[in-house]
């Protein structure tokens, strides 16, 4: 065991300590590692050391622990996202508690989750929904009077999250399955209502600025968005709910649902996503992102609306996949052609909304690599060996994951839709914008200089609102109260990378 000699240290020293190892001789060891602490808060603490003492668990005896995969689902409402935080309604937070008290955690272990190794396959924002998740850690796997620890911490989790099995790792990847690269991929969907590619209301800020750009590019040429039939005629309600109503009984025609599928295809391969994230720099190599597939479902109909669902499979995604939604949906509804998604690959920054958290749903991520490293290993093994790894997927769970989706996902997503209208408020706010910041919205597919966003004052920049981060109505309302308009956050690049997945 080394000792750390007495002494004050500074950056003068360059966090140099000098220790004394076993045979007496001095060694120097540069920024030593610190530990990590402070992930829990002193109530939590105090909380859980008076239920074991209560219940006598602190003098049990030791118990072995194995690194494991616990694959989990959720709904993200109500939650600030996936990892564990200080002081925050978290999963990981909700799911390490649970654990703690069905044993799978030793109450040695439980006042830092930094102790049982934790890792998780793909970090989730603020209400995102995750029917299949990964959080590897080092748990008791094995409880006297547990036949099964499955269905022990589920009884201990709130119904909204689910642990749908957990699985022994392979120990030459004990450390690190779970890290963002040894995850091969992840599979998203997004769920919208198709009215959100009707066209800007003639009488929106939107309307005005986009068919004036147009009218300027060339003068014989004209914006897709005039005379749409959906909004001819004079008999187009101006009373909001309403006007509502009737965007719902709209019905998606086949040669725009086409062009919604020719654009998509335009994310396929890899990118440069740097105008699909925050303080993404066009020269950052980390901005390079490897799209493996886009498919886009034929429109259902739930109860008055019709919705589309786009399913993702990305090796790796950008924060956000909401921008990414925004740009197909914008250029579909505008009649912008298809290149424009390779012009938001270029060098220009450009400002690109967020479509509404709501309709955000992680599917699962995949481990491909790692499946084939255990069925080789697999090979000469039965299942009864306690040397076989079972490979870690979502198989098994398909039937209770399709459950939990419905109750917890489709209709929570559906009820708000339905009750507080929330992607047509976020039509109508992108509506009512009359700057420049969406001029690539145009016949030409093209980026304008007067759209371009970086080292620019814009007098007239467009303002998103928190209230489409929200997934339901208790979090909408928290957000209008505590603000009403919500600026791009600057991160720095280490903190959009650990919020990417």
């Amino acid at each position: 065991m080394h000792r750390r000699v007495q002494g004050t240290v500074t950056k003068k020293d360059k966090k140099e300590y000098v220790v004394k190892t076993r045979r007496g001789k001095e060694k120097v060891i540069k920024n030593p590692g610190r530990r990590r602490i402070g992930t829990r808060n002193d109530d939590e603490k105090r909380a859980l050391s008076a239920d074991a003492e209560a219940s006598g668990e602190l003098k049990a005896p030791r118990l072995p622990k194995r690194m494991c995969a616990l694959l989990i689902g959720f709904c993200g409402s109500g939650y600030s996202g996936m990892q564990i935080q200080r002081d925050a309604k978290t999963i990981e937070n909700a799911l390490f508690d649970a654990m703690v008290r069905a044993g799978a955690v030793s109450q040695d272990n439980a006042d830092d989750p930094v102790k049982v190794n934790i890792h998780r396959a793909a970090r989730t924002d603020a209400g995102v929904h995750a029917a299949g998740n990964v959080v590897s850690l080092k748990m008791i796997t094995s409880v006297p009077g547990v036949p099964d620890m499955t269905a022990r911490i589920n009884e201990e989790l709130p119904p909204e999250i689910r642990l749908w099995g957990h699985e022994l790792l392979a120990p030459q990847t004990h450390t690190c399955l779970i890290s963002c690269r040894q995850c091969d991929s992840r599979k998203y969907t997004y769920f919208f209502p198709t009215y959100t590619l009707l066209p800007p209301k003639p009488s929106s800020g939107l309307y005005r600025v986009l068919t004036e750009h147009a009218a300027s590019l060339t003068p014989t040429m004209t914006s897709p968005i005039v005379d749409h039939p959906f909004w001819a005629g004079g008999d187009a309600p101006t009373d909001d709910r309403a006007d509502t109503a009737r965007k719902r009984a709209w019905r998606v025609e086949s040669a725009q649902l086409e062009q919604l599928r020719l654009t998509a295809q335009k994310y396929i391969a890899t990118h440069n996503f740097h105008n699909f994230t925050v303080n993404g720099a066009f020269t950052d190599r980390s901005n390079q992102r490897f799209m493996k597939n886009i498919e886009i479902a034929d429109p259902v109909v739930y109860g008055e609306t019709e919705w589309i669902s786009v399913l993702f499979h990305g090796q790796s995604f950008m924060m956000h996949q909401r921008k990414m939604m925004s740009a197909l949906v914008l250029s579909c509804r505008t009649g912008t052609p298809p290149q424009i998604i390779d012009e938001l690959y270029g060098p220009r920054d450009v400002f690109i909304p967020k479509m509404p958290a709501l309709g955000l749903l992680l599917e699962e991520p995949l481990f491909d690599t790692y499946n084939s490293k255990v069925a080789r290993a697999n090979e000469k093994l039965t299942p009864e060996n306690p040397d076989y790894r079972p490979p870690i997927n979502f198989e098994a769970h398909r039937e209770a994951m399709a459950a939990f989706k419905q109750t917890y996902v489709y209709d929570n997503m559906r009820l708000v839709e339905d009750r507080d209208g929330l992607f047509d408020a976020w039509i109508r706010m992108v509506d009512a914008y009359d700057g420049n910041d969406l001029l690539y919205l145009n016949p030409k597919g093209t980026i304008p200089s007067a759209a371009v966003v970086k080292d620019r004052h814009r007098d007239n920049a467009f303002k998103e609102r928190r209230l489409f981060d929200a997934t339901s109505f208790p979090e909408m309302k928290q957000s209008l109260e505590a603000e009403e308009e919500d600026d791009e956050v600057e991160v720095d690049k280490q903190m959009r990378l650990d919020t990417e997945g």
